[in-house]
């Protein structure tokens, strides 16, 4: 799907004579969400109040507008990160470079969400051949991981913070790898913006602030220090924060590329850091560590076929949802009625208790995914959905003994900074990358100024779970960007999210808002969502209509109605290309600090 027919993918990726603007975007205040308990009342929907010129839709008027245009397009979490990312493209680079320049910031700018200790996922679309490929970039438990390195610990389940919850990082190998197939620029030139951001530093806002005051409970006393500065309060909004340690690591694989993280100094010091706190990486983990490129899952749906990755991501969830909402008519029960979220929530449900018992890393243990994504299979889990109750749990398939790991609660903000661009020559990258929690391990390496995550809080030690823990191997992951093809095979869009367990509820809401109920890729991601948590319990905002409300408590869903823009949903991002105009429409979420720029 060639934006423009004057160049092919790496043939001659230069920059055009003239441009259009780039598009601008209303800044929008940061909201202070409140979180009303549904028993006492629940609260006014907002739509009573619409507009008559937004009636087609069933929720109040946008907040920001799509953002157009008609060579190239990026969408970040951190408008920094965006203007960063819109540069490289205007420059001449391709959507791989907008993602290396765009991920550097958020290392910087989103330090509680994401950084080079974190770990990565990328869907990417060859605007030439129309190939579409996917990268694991994750790291691995330490060789000495074994179940019995956590009990001889005093430990009967993985912690959830601290050095035993770290995994190697594997974020950085991730975009050396993927810019060296499909990018163009120096490398050392892409991460010049985060190298900046984290030396000379960049201004603190009311969304970053109130993010640091609310997850940094868990940082250890450098952390505070640095991020928590004002007798455990955090930084004043406005000011600057700056991270001279990070820079100069950012200038170490600016250099070195994956050497400069791996080998060296910076993997003897934070191999040398955790093991003195009792974990299980050591420097020839770091060294050893690999990303895998691998084939991604497909599903054809709503006329679209939608490209997810293979575990050891929740990928699978996300496929199964789609599979088994084709058993119900989703259309005309209406856009969240009362019907319609009792069907995703109790779909959400069957898939989530696939995913808990088999997802796991398929280099170390057997994940049947012909047989969880069998359309027949689906087909018959999708009517075990009872149109009149809510349920309390439901069993996996396949008729095994229970046996899994409940992480409905476990990421609630969810952690994690999702970015994709598409540029002049078709190109399209679906990215996301996670310190899982925030501030991930809560364990921020002094010397290096580089926070590490805790991914690896997600194994078990539940004996013959294929998630059980074991050397070299990967957890089990939340992070799933997403891709859609048209039904020839060219590019139609790319979405993701932040969220965790959100991640394939929200995915699958917004899906359905552009593709049955005919909103625009920003009213998508605006129009009011859920997520199901563990249980009947469901979050749920307070722009769906009382009606549909009071319906599902009547089902028996216990709802936490939650007011204004918070992360709870995710903060999801998008790019749509309309082949017939030759227009991409790019959208961010006003529920995090995304922003979305095109020209």
């Amino acid at each position: 799907m060639p934006i423009s027919t004057d160049a092919a993918l790496h043939g001659s990726p230069h920059s055009r004579s003239s441009r259009a603007p780039v598009s601008r975007i209303p800044r929008v205040a940061s909201l202070v969400a409140l979180v009303v308990a549904v028993g006492a009342c629940i609260a006014p929907a907002s739509e009573s109040n619409a507009d008559p010129a937004f009636e087609t839709t069933t929720y109040a008027p946008q907040n920001r507008p799509d953002v157009r245009g008609t060579i190239g397009a990026v969408s970040a979490g951190h408008p920094l990160a965006a203007q960063a990312g819109l540069e490289v493209l205007k420059d001449g680079g391709t959507a791989m470079d907008a993602i290396v320049a765009m991920a550097g910031v958020l290392a910087v700018t989103r330090p509680h969400m994401n950084g080079i200790g974190g770990d990565a996922f990328g869907i990417f679309y060859d605007g030439a051949s129309g190939e579409v490929t996917a990268l694991n970039a994750s790291g691995r438990s330490g060789a000495l991981a074994t179940p019995e390195f956590f009990t001889s610990a005093g430990h009967d389940e993985i912690p959830g913070v601290g050095p035993l919850s770290v995994s190697v990082p594997g974020a950085v190998a991730g975009w050396v790898d993927a810019h060296d197939r499909y990018g163009t620029k120096p490398f050392d030139q892409l991460l010049e913006p985060a190298i900046r951001f984290a030396r000379d530093g960049f201004a603190v806002s009311t969304r970053l602030a109130l993010d640091f005051e609310a997850q940094g409970v868990d940082l250890n006393e450098y952390g505070r220090a640095l991020y928590l500065p004002n007798d455990g309060a955090p930084p004043t909004v406005g000011t600057i924060l700056r991270n001279p340690e990070l820079a100069a690591s950012l200038e170490a694989i600016a250099l070195r590329k994956k050497a400069g993280f791996y080998n060296g100094p910076i993997a003897q010091t934070l191999a040398d850091f955790v093991e003195a706190q009792g974990g299980h990486l050591r420097a020839s983990d770091f060294a050893n560590h690999t990303s895998t490129w691998v084939e991604p899952l497909r599903l054809d749906y709503l006329d679209h076929t939608f490209i997810v990755m293979p575990p050891s991501t929740q990928g699978p969830a996300q496929l199964a949802l789609m599979e088994m909402s084709k058993s119900h008519d989703i259309q005309t029960m209406g856009h969240n009625s009362a019907e319609y979220l009792h069907t995703l929530i109790e779909l959400k449900k069957l898939a989530f208790a696939d995913r808990d018992r088999w997802i796991a890393d398929p280099e170390k243990a057997d994940v049947p995914i012909a047989r969880l994504l069998d359309p027949e299979y689906l087909r018959n889990r999708a009517t075990q959905v009872d149109p009149r109750a809510a349920a309390e749990s439901v069993e996996p398939g396949f008729g095994d003994d229970h046996m899994a790991t409940d992480a409905d609660d476990r990421d609630d903000a969810g952690d994690t900074v999702y970015l994709t661009a598409v540029d002049q020559w078709g190109n399209a990258v679906s990215w996301i990358q996670s310190n899982f929690a925030g501030f991930g391990s809560g364990l921020l390496e002094p010397e290096t100024g580089i926070l590490l995550h805790n991914r690896g809080s997600l194994y078990t030690l539940d004996d013959g779970h294929p998630n059980q823990v074991a050397p070299e191997k990967r957890p089990y992951h939340t992070l799933s960007p997403m891709m859609a093809l048209r039904s020839d095979g060219d590019f139609a869009f790319t979405l993701g999210t932040p969220g965790g367990d959100s991640q394939p509820q929200s995915l699958l809401q917004i899906t359905h808002n552009m593709l049955l109920f005919g909103m625009t890729p920003q009213e998508a991601i605006e129009a009011p969502r859920f997520r199901s948590m563990s249980g009947v319990r469901v979050s749920i905002e307070n722009r769906v209509a009382d009606a549909s409300l009071e319906g599902l408590m009547s089902l028996g869903h216990q709802l936490n109605v939650i007011q204004g823009w918070t992360a709870t949903f995710g903060g999801a991002q998008m790019i749509v290309y309309d082949r017939e105009n030759g227009v991409l429409t790019a959208a961010a979420d006003p529920r995090r600090e995304a922003y979305a720029l095109a020209y």
